[in-house]
């Protein structure tokens, strides 16, 4: 899992340790596991939200990991052309390369450690699709999506795109270097990373080795999930255990806390973890497909927008490689 790495995790800056006397330990609320479906053209996903409140989730919407899969040649997928309307869209790729294509000009390819992010706002059409390289030669391939929610005010805005490179985000140290801690959005202990979001929130990738211990300042305003990407360690100052394709989802305080096992599985030795979090939107939320919206008749006209071409024209030349579908994601 190659992400941002770097050889020497004691030469980044610390997040140091809160205070265990004046600090709030976050109590873990659940776990839940991840079950398997497939989107797009086939690939495989594990639906990470699945079975978990919307309230205790908001401002997220919906999560997927994609992958982790070794295609053979020919074998790699994405999606057709899609809409969307009324949130973001969070594309971060770990291992593997996927090209994006939308109706407002934005695109380019998502690598190693990148992040696409995509406000879809008004409405968009896009695409995502493996690189015709990588359709013929196969390969690794494995990422995530995320949704992410849009105040009633800004679902009305125009869309956008930010194209952030791996080495963009903030790369930190637990305080022993046993954790690496990557900030692709929010802060961290003063540490910002680069996303620029509508909908405040943090959004970080962990590696801890076995048997480190990683604890991270968190707003107390936020909500706190954290789901295993590989590997397994225990969440919470209670130690719930946590294996690979689980969420633990966190109930209020100051600071959070992810260990990773002494006796890793032989195929991911570390502790992989995303830990996200945001402030609640605490609206309505009606939410349809690729459509996230506040109410009903609000859904309802966007499919109808849809319909009519209101979200953009593909653009000319699509991308040769990709298949026609009708799967909405």
């Amino acid at each position: 899992m190659p992400a941002v790495t770097v050889e020497n995790t004691l030469l980044l800056p610390r997040v140091t340790e809160p205070d265990a006397v004046t600090a709030a330990q976050r109590p873990v609320r659940r776990v839940t596991a991840a079950p398997q479906g497939f989107e797009g053209e086939g690939f495989p996903v594990y639906r990470a939200f699945a079975g978990v409140p919307m309230r205790e989730l908001d401002p997220f919407i919906h999560m997927d990991q994609m992958g982790e899969v070794e295609y053979a040649p020919g074998e790699p997928k994405g999606t057709a052309w899609h809409p969307h309307r009324g949130f973001e869209t969070v594309t971060y790729m770990i291992d593997g390369r996927m090209e994006h294509q939308d109706s407002h000009g934005g695109g380019g390819t998502i690598t190693d450690g990148a992040t696409q992010w995509m406000t879809a706002g008004s409405g968009i059409l896009h695409i995502e699709a493996p690189p015709e390289e990588l359709v013929v030669s196969g390969g690794l391939f494995h990422g995530v999506q995320l949704w992410v929610n849009l105040p009633r005010a800004n679902k009305w805005n125009a869309p956008r795109y930010q194209s952030i490179d791996g080495p963009e985000a903030a790369l930190l140290s637990s305080p022993d270097g046993g954790a690496l801690v990557r900030v692709i959005a929010g802060d961290v202990a003063g540490h910002a990373g680069p996303g620029s979001t509508f909908t405040p929130i943090t959004l970080v990738h962990a590696t801890v080795s076995p048997g480190a211990r990683l604890v991270l300042p968190w707003r107390p305003d936020f909500n706190a999930l954290a789901y295993v990407l590989s590997g397994r360690g225990t969440a919470g100052a209670e130690r719930r255990p946590l294996d690979a394709h689980q969420l633990a989802v966190f109930g209020g305080g100051d600071t959070l806390t992810l260990e990773a096992t002494d006796h890793p599985d032989s195929r991911t030795p570390a502790l992989d973890v995303l830990i996200l979090g945001g402030r609640p939107i605490r609206e309505p939320v009606a939410h349809f497909g690729p459509f996230v919206m506040n109410t009903k008749a609000e859904v309802m006209q966007a499919v109808e927008d849809f319909e009519r071409g209101r979200f953009g024209l593909e653009p000319a030349g699509p991308m040769p490689h990709t298949v026609p579908g009708e799967e909405l994601s």
